[in-house]
């Protein structure tokens, strides 16, 4: 049987484009990918990348507070421009969407800027009309927010909405818990817009390490956000000003120029004919794959934050490389997503992790913990009260580290670091025999010579 095509991705983001432009440019694959809206996608449009940039645009304030602290009298970071940074912004994000339209021109990828939609197991339907048929086809339509079920919701924002603002609100409201609210609150409230944050749990980043939690609850606290915790939203409603009016089940309200919700991400997969198909969809419309990225339908596969396995770029990106080396390169590769780091780029202290976290540990049993809370000579001086964090989980019986948890300045960029020797097994003896870089906070990494606790005995699940 004939097909127009050897490959017909849905989705531009990082999981598709990747997986297109390695099938065709290093494989000879005949191929096309349908997007609906940017290419790039969550990560280099709405996501990751612009929120980066935002991080670094609210840094500025912090940066000039601490130099008064090393002698800098005149230290200030002046007024912000969020227009000015805005349209500065944009054409960054326009370079990228080029580079990547151009990164599969060279491959030889035919490009649909239209909505797809799955009619049979090699067929793809696209908004104009037009069927497209394919041997295979990929799924990496990826995840979008989602609005908590209660009244006035349509009066929130969501992330995406974040990047499209003409101005800053005066007063902002974020709702959740999450790295998206707790990066999002730090960015507003460095920019200059009086925060809130609520969450209904105790501490915010449920799942992460326990202590990293706490220090991150703190942290938000000390930079001037209203932490309001233990509670949820029941109501918004348009106040005749034009301000937002939220009720809380505590019976307490409050009024906002903006509310955000940064309350979860779905797959994206409504509307796109995957049951119809024969494709088999988990209850929150997730795609199920097995190792190998395939759905239930052979000729179909699935790749990225639309799978819900693990919702981050550089993920969707090895998946898709992973999928196209497999299936038209004759190279088998599966995605191992046992040890993936992740980063929250909150400020002044990001957190940063690879691996098993204590609470993970302690169900385990047979691991001892290895972890340091301190003062970092650079806050210090300056008078900052802030601490900085480092843990290693390591298996008694074999000595391997199972886990790492960074608290501090630019943990993100120690984590992954540090993620390479954890992913070759390394042990804590490996650790203790490389020799520290002086002064430096990383070097406790190295230096931690006895175990803070350890838990010896599986303890049983909550």
């Amino acid at each position: 049987m004939s097909f127009d095509y050897d490959l017909f991705v849905i989705g531009g983001g990082s999981g598709g484009v990747r997986a297109a432009r390695i099938a065709a440019g290093q494989h000879g694959a005949r191929v096309a990918l349908a997007e609906e809206s940017r290419m790039g996608g969550t990560c280099v449009i709405r996501g990751c990348v612009p929120k980066k940039l935002m991080v670094f645009a609210s840094s500025a304030r912090g940066l000039a507070e601490e130099a008064h602290g090393y002698g800098w009298l005149e230290a200030s970071a002046g007024a912000f421009s969020w227009p000015d940074f805005h349209g500065k912004l944009n054409l960054e994000l326009d370079r990228l969407e080029r580079a990547y339209t151009a990164g599969l021109d060279q491959a030889g990828v035919d490009i649909f800027l239209q909505r797809a939609r799955v009619a049979d197991a090699h067929t793809v339907e696209l908004a104009d009309g037009s069927r497209k048929s394919a041997k295979h086809i990929l799924i990496a339509a990826g995840g979008r927010p989602q609005r908590p079920d209660i009244p006035g919701a349509e009066l929130g924002m969501v992330s995406d909405d974040l990047f499209l603002m003409d101005s800053l609100p005066r007063r902002a409201l974020i709702i959740g818990g999450g790295f998206i609210a707790c990066e999002f609150a730090c960015i507003l409230q460095g920019l200059g817009v009086e925060t809130t944050l609520n969450y209904r749990g105790n501490a915010v980043l449920r799942g992460f390490d326990g202590e990293t939690r706490d220090l991150m609850t703190r942290q938000l606290g000390s930079n001037g956000i209203d932490l309001r915790l233990g509670l949820s939203p029941t109501g918004l409603a348009r106040d005749g000003d034009g301000r937002i009016r939220v009720s809380f089940d505590d019976d307490s309200h409050d009024e906002f120029d903006a509310v955000i919700f940064a309350t979860g991400r779905a797959p994206y997969t409504g509307g796109l004919g995957l049951a119809e198909a024969g494709v088999r969809l988990q209850p929150n419309g997730a795609v199920e794959v097995d190792d190998w990225s395939q759905t239930s339908v052979p000729s179909i596969f699935a790749v990225g934050d639309v799978t819900n396995r693990v919702n981050l770029t550089p993920v969707a990106i090895r998946e898709g490389h992973s999928f196209a080396d497999t299936v038209f390169g004759g190279i088998p590769r599966k995605m191992d997503h046992s040890l993936v780091a992740h980063a929250v780029y909150t400020r002044p202290h990001e957190l940063g992790g690879v691996g098993m976290t204590e609470d993970e540990a302690k169900k385990r049993g047979g691991v001892d913990i290895y972890a340091t809370t301190f003062r970092p000579m650079r806050s210090a001086f300056a008078g900052s009260p802030a601490q900085v964090m480092m843990k290693l989980i390591v298996c008694s019986e074999t000595d391997r580290v199972l886990g790492c948890h960074i608290f501090g300045p630019e943990a993100g960029e120690m984590i992954q670091l540090v993620a390479i020797p954890i992913t070759m097994g390394a042990t804590k003896a490996d650790f203790d025999a490389t020799i520290a870089v002086h002064p430096t906070m990383a070097e406790e990494m190295v230096t931690m010579r006895q175990p803070t606790r350890r838990h010896h005995h599986a303890e049983a699940a909550e």
